[in-house]
């Protein structure tokens, strides 16, 4: 949700079974240790046949509308060089996030497994968190200085730094594959993105293309390769019965390939080729956002929303199952995931159209809050169990509805994000920007992750709809503001700021 983009986890552990929000400071997934079998409810199998049904239809939709989007478009579809150029970043992308979703089922069991209690491996998750809030923002400033090329090889070494780290059971070793694993999430949600941007630019493509490439990159990404990984990991641990260390070592395979692809493939770009220090970086940086309302705007939503998204990260499986019902949580998983590409779909259609972006991300923030506010609508999370041990409960059932809508939203949030700051934020410091705001983001997930226990859930999924509420007032603001004369329209497509490049 890596990434990530992409999510993050924390870990709640009850007598007799492991729950896991899993996760390596970007991306996450969740997992249970089921100690008796289920049968699979038609509930959920509903669910999911509902969002597969909705996911190819929209693809078709989509595939019907090329011809009219082509012209509207100026010709995106007709051009060999950006359709090479778009899938040469989606394999790298979606081989960036294979890598960090293949680690996500397994992260707690492997700490579980090498015999730490919940209170160490609750610092090891901190850890992480903490390290993408320190270093993030200078990393991202690094970035753009030294090459955005560069700055995804180095994702691609310190992650897989972080994967080695793995087979040694020692604390201190696996706390620095944490650190590594933070430092590596911010280059993830900041350097393949400036890079795109930039590179895209560069080469004279219109900049109406970019939303495109972003719902794409959800699509598979975020969607479909979650999927994918996750039924290699499990297959890696049980089915050939390699251990939990063997996901980690198929990551580090997967990222190192893609990062052979980028090292002979990839051309560098900067967003700066001055003499100036980090210090004079963040300086640049933080005036840009002090005085473009807009940039304050967009990182204001990105916090918000991807705070609030952590949050629904770390509170679902127990919402859905508060008095241990058995519920298939890989199932549910895979249903997220597919209600994501759902949105990434929607995102693709809405970002084809004529609809301005900032305009429809208000109803979408809309949704969103209304989606995590079905555990509060029904009453809270207490006094709604079914008998233990049997399935979802019907309050479960409501709150799972919701949830998914949520997803969906999530999956439509992501590539218009993206769309959006590649024209409001700053070419030459954009990576030090979107890092910036992931510093009162790990804050916040740290906060929530240490005090997760203090406050009925309810409540917690009430507050995330406040911040989904506020969105929809900064993307109202962010609406106004650029539709005011003299200010560029995103539809355009113009690059913000000159670039630099190699």
């Amino acid at each position: 949700m890596a990434g990530g983009d992409p999510s993050e986890g924390r870990v709640r552990s009850e007598e007799g079974r492991g729950w896991a929000f899993l996760g390596l400071c970007g991306r996450a997934e969740r997992t249970r240790v089921e100690r008796r079998p289920y049968a699979m409810e038609t509930f959920f199998t509903t669910t999911f046949a509902v969002l597969t049904l909705s996911c190819v239809a929209l693809e078709v939709t989509g595939r019907d509308r090329k011809r009219a989007s082509n012209k509207q478009l100026g010709g995106m579809f007709s051009s060999s060089s950006f359709i090479a150029f778009r899938n040469n970043y989606l394999v790298v992308y979606s081989m960036m996030m294979a890598g960090d979703w293949l680690q996500g089922p397994y992260v707690y069991a492997l700490y579980q497994h090498y015999g730490y209690d919940k209170g160490d491996i609750g610092r090891l998750f901190i850890a992480g968190f903490g390290s993408s809030m320190i270093f993030g923002t200078v990393v991202g400033s690094l970035a753009d200085k030294l090459g955005r090329k560069r700055a995804s090889l180095t994702y691609v070494i310190t992650y897989t730094l972080s994967c080695f780290t793995k087979h040694s059971s020692k604390y201190w070793v696996l706390m620095i594959g944490r650190i590594l694993g933070g430092v590596s999430t911010s280059l993830l949600f900041s350097a393949f993105e400036s890079w795109l941007v930039a590179e895209h630019f560069k080469r004279g493509y219109d900049g109406s293309w970019l939303g495109h490439t972003f719902s794409k990159a959800v699509f598979f990404g975020n969607g479909l390769i979650a999927i994918l990984s996750g039924l290699l990991a499990n297959t890696l641990v049980w089915t050939l019965n390699l251990g939990p260390v063997a996901p980690f070592d198929a990551a580090s395979m997967v990222m190192t390939i893609g990062g052979l692809v980028i090292f002979f493939s990839w051309p560098e770009n900067h967003g700066t080729r001055t003499n100036d220090n980090l210090s004079a970086q963040f300086s640049k940086a933080f005036n840009a956002i002090r005085n473009d309302s807009k940039i304050a705007l967009l990182g204001a939503m990105q916090s918000l929303f991807e705070g609030s998204m952590y949050t629904f990260v770390f509170l679902w499986t127990p919402a859905l199952a508060p008095c241990d019902e058995a519920i298939p949580h890989g199932f549910i998983f895979a249903t997220f995931m597919l209600a994501s590409m759902v949105g990434s779909s929607i995102a693709n259609i809405l970002m084809s159209s004529t609809i301005r972006t900032e305009k429809f991300m208000q109803y979408v923030y809309f949704i969103s809050a209304l989606g995590l506010m079905a555990p509060v609508l029904v009453g809270g999370i207490e006094g709604t169990c079914s008998k233990a041990g049997t399935g979802v409960s019907i309050a479960g059932k409501v709150q799972m509805v919701g949830f998914c809508l949520f997803e969906i939203c999530v999956g439509v949030f992501w590539p218009s994000l993206m769309k959006m700051r590649s024209v409001y934020v700053p070419e030459e410091v954009r990576s030090t920007i979107i890092n910036f705001f992931r510093i009162p983001l790990n804050l916040f997930v740290c906060v929530v992750l240490y005090n997760v226990s203090s406050f009925p859930m309810a409540l917690m999924f009430g507050m995330c709809s406040v911040f989904l509420v506020v969105c929809v007032v900064c993307q109202h603001m962010l609406e106004v503001i650029t539709s005011s004369p003299g200010v560029v329209d995103i539809s355009l497509g113009k690059s913000p700021m000159p670039f630099d490049d190699m």
